[in-house]
């Protein structure tokens, strides 16, 4: 049980990492302008917007697809077998990324950091899980492991990350 308490600490730290920057940012921007009187902010740019939108939107995506429960949804078949499963689970969550890797251009490192950190987190509870698996183990014990991880840590990583998103995304519209 030594490596589950290991996972909750990793899925704990994963959560502040993902929140601190954030609420760092949040508090920065919330303090008086230290801006003259006479200077104003510069808008966004209005053909700017949609973009930045859409990569928030991307982002909110792409988190819920790497959610495990997604990722088990969509991936696991009957007969596939842990390490199977893990490999595909993993390469999903990189793939996805790996699409969605310009999209950081339009959103704050805030944000951007949340999901990479959110990745990392996602694939490293998968590898550990895993790892303490018998090799001929099926995939359905995997999935039922990094479910049971998940969801005994509480709030999830990924709710998290939506959080930062959707508030990123509501500031950007005021």
């Amino acid at each position: 049980m030594d490596v589950n308490k290991l996972l909750y600490i990793a899925i704990a730290i994963g959560a502040i990492a993902i929140i601190y920057p954030t609420i760092k940012d949040l508090f920065k921007k919330n303090k008086p302008e230290d801006a003259p009187e006479g200077e104003k902010k510069t808008p966004v740019n209005a053909a700017i917007l949609p973009l930045q939108l859409q990569a928030y939107e991307r982002m909110a995506l792409y988190v819920d697809r790497i959610t495990p429960q997604s990722l088990i949804g969509r991936i696991y078949h009957p007969g596939l077998s842990a390490v199977d499963m893990q490999i595909a689970m993993v390469q999903q969550i990189k793939a996805e990324y790996e699409h969605n890797v310009t999209q950081q251009i339009y959103v704050s490192s805030a944000t951007w950091d949340a999901v990479k950190t959110l990745k990392e987190q996602t694939i490293s509870v998968i590898n550990q899980v895993a790892v303490q698996l018998p090799p001929d183990a099926p995939a359905l014990e995997l999935n039922k492991q990094i479910l049971e991880v998940f969801l005994q840590a509480g709030e999830s990583p990924a709710e998290l990350t939506s959080q930062i998103i959707n508030a990123e995304a509501k500031r950007l519209m005021r």
